[in-house]
Parts: structure tokens; C-alpha cells; sequence
């Protein structure tokens, strides 16, 4: 007999991921530190991606303030995070992010900037790519495949163009080059309702045929897989294939992608100021619980560090096949 759920996001029909958990000895999934303050600079973006978990796009309200930035700067001075992961959105269009990029890299921190890519073009923002590199920020950015229409068919018409573009802007500043140390690296999510191939084999791949066409190169590429929520879940529902999308998940379930996923080592700010343990909850607005703080104001390093995570069905996403995080496969 499935067991009944109680999220009103889940099918009854499908298995708890917290059964999962107690099948593989994870349960409860606790935290085992904080290495990485992720933080969502607002939903606004210039692009309207598919597949976004976030829907963010031009028309998105809400933006993180310098406030809340400030309790951030506090938090990563006064402790031993090392890494601070800026996401949005397009965490650019922010008013506040030169500064919070200057401040966190002055503070010794190692900075991740997720970027579409194609804000760098815009106007007002062109100065970004030197910013980037006299600053050592790490770019992490998304990158569909390496051809044109998959690209522009996910993420807008002309989207590739500019992509690349960009990445041999990038490159000419000495992003991608294993001897600069600037490091540039690339997201594949796949186009459909399916999970990712090989990180290794994809990787390769992009490699050969972006540095074949286009001269582009790059460190590392992750694969992502496209989580159950947001712009992605209400197209599976529109096309009907919600629920053998989530059996497709289910069956893949990996104990050792269980075993590190990344909310384990990485706590989510949210525009507001509130905590998650990953940018998924907080598309879902399932705040850290369990007696852990919920907002930033709260904030103590002692009870987040060793928290206990707040799962759902959509968990499955990260833990099917070779895994998934922000920082693409934990179990090949």
C-alpha cells in the first residue's frame, strides 16, 4: 500500500522521498556543515527560460537589499563559510551586486556568479566581464548544448548567438584557461522531460565542438537535471507527463547521490532574507525547520550547520542517477 502524502505538490500515487531516506539509512538527512551561502539576488531576468525552477523573467518583481546583503557580509566575515554562490534571476540587474562582489571578494571569499550569459551584452551592463575578472569571480554559465536550436528553443530566439559571444569574450580575458586561473564553467539542463547523460561524456563533448565551431573553451561543465517545480512542473502538467517524469526520478534513486546532495554543505538566502536549505525549497517556500532559523535575522551558525533538511517529492530530482546539484553530478 503507498503510503498517504501530505504535500499538496505530491501525487498519491508516488513514493515518499522520505521513504527512500530510511530504505538507504539517510534518515533523517541532516546538514554536515555550511561551505557555500548561496543567495538569490531577485527574479528579474532578461531571459524567460523553459525550464527555469525560479520563473524568473523581465517582469519579476522583488530584489534582495542591501540590508539583508549586509547581514550576508556579516555572516561570511565572522565564520568559516568559504564560498559565496550569487544566483537570481540575472543577479547583475541587481543595484546592489558590484558592491556585495567587490566586499565578499575583499574578505577572502571565493566568489560564484551564475550568469545567463546574455545580460553581459545588454546595455549598462558591458563593463561586467573585466568587473569579472579583476575581481577572480568563478562564472558558472548556462549553456543548453551547442547547437543553436536547442538553445534558442529552451531559452529565446538569437539566445545562442550571444551566448557564445560572450563565452569568447570571456575567453579573450582568460576565462577557461587552465593557466589564468579564471574559471569558467558551463550548465546543461536537458531539453525535455529526461535526465542527464554522462557529466564526463557530455563534458567532452562540449569541449570538442564548442572549441571546433566556435574556438570557445571552458573548465568544467555540470549537469543539471530539470527539477519538478516551477516553469518545468507546469509544462509536465500541461503535456501530461508529470507523473511518469516523477516515476522516472523515483526509479533512479541513488542512495550515494542521497548521501551528497548539496543542501548537506550549502545554505540558500532567499531575496527576502529567508533561509532555505537549497534554492529548490525556496521556489517551494519551504523554509529551514526542525528548530532551525527560517530568515537570516535569526541567523545562528550552531543550529543551521547541523540542521535537519526539509525534503519533498521534488528531492528526487537530486538524487536520480549520478545526482544533481548546483554543481552538477555528486555520484559518477
Amino acid at each position: 500500500m503507498t503510503p498517504k502524502i501530505a504535500n499538496q505538490n505530491q501525487t498519491p500515487a508516488l513514493k515518499e522521498f522520505d521513504l527512500s531516506l530510511r530504505e538507504s539509512a539517510l534518515f533523517p538527512l541532516t546538514a554536515t556543515d555550511i561551505d557555500v551561502l548561496q543567495i538569490n539576488f531577485g527574479k528579474l531576468c532578461n531571459q524567460s527560460c523553459k525550464h527555469c525552477h525560479v520563473e524568473a523573467g523581465p517582469g519579476r518583481k522583488g530584489m534582495i537589499s542591501r540590508n539583508i546583503l549586509e547581514k550576508c557580509l556579516d555572516i561570511l566575515r565572522s565564520g568559516n563559510i568559504s564560498t559565496v554562490d550569487i544566483t537570481g534571476g540575472a543577479p547583475e540587474m541587481n543595484p546592489h551586486f558590484e558592491w556585495f562582489v567587490k566586499e565578499s571578494a575583499a574578505s577572502g571569499k571565493q566568489v560564484m556568479v551564475r550568469c545567463n550569459l546574455t545580460i553581459l551584452l545588454e546595455t549598462g551592463y558591458e563593463h561586467l566581464m573585466p568587473f569579472y575578472a579583476d575581481q577572480g569571480v568563478e562564472m558558472i554559465a548556462s549553456l543548453p548544448y551547442y547547437s543553436e536550436r536547442f538553445v534558442d528553443s529552451q531559452r529565446g530566439s538569437g539566445v545562442f548567438d550571444k551566448s557564445i559571444k560572450v563565452l569568447q569574450m570571456l575567453n579573450e580575458l582568460g576565462y577557461g584557461d587552465e593557466s589564468k586561473g579564471l574559471i569558467l564553467n558551463l550548465v546543461y539542463n536537458p531539453a525535455g522531460a529526461f535526465l542527464p547523460p554522462s557529466q564526463a561524456g557530455i563534458e567532452a563533448d562540449f569541449k570538442r565542438e564548442l572549441l571546433r565551431r566556435f574556438g570557445v573553451q571552458f573548465n568544467h561543465l555540470y549537469t543539471i537535471t530539470n527539477m519538478p517545480i516551477g516553469r518545468f512542473r507546469e509544462f509536465l502538467k500541461n503535456t501530461g507527463n508529470y507523473e511518469s517524469y516523477m516515476r522516472r526520478l523515483i526509479c533512479a534513486y541513488n542512495p550515494r547521490a542521497a548521501a551528497n546532495v548539496m543542501c548537506r554543505h550549502t545554505l540558500s538566502v532567499g531575496w527576502d532574507g529567508s533561509l532555505y536549505d537549497c534554492d529548490f525549497n525556496q521556489v517551494l517556500a519551504l523554509n529551514c525547520n526542525h528548530g532551525a532559523p527560517g530568515h537570516i535575522r535569526e541567523f545562528d551558525l550552531n543550529k543551521l550547520r547541523n540542521r535537519q533538511i526539509v525534503t519533498g517529492l521534488h528531492c528526487y530530482g537530486c538524487t536520480a542517477g549520478a545526482g544533481s546539484s548546483c554543481g552538477g553530478a555528486v555520484a559518477e
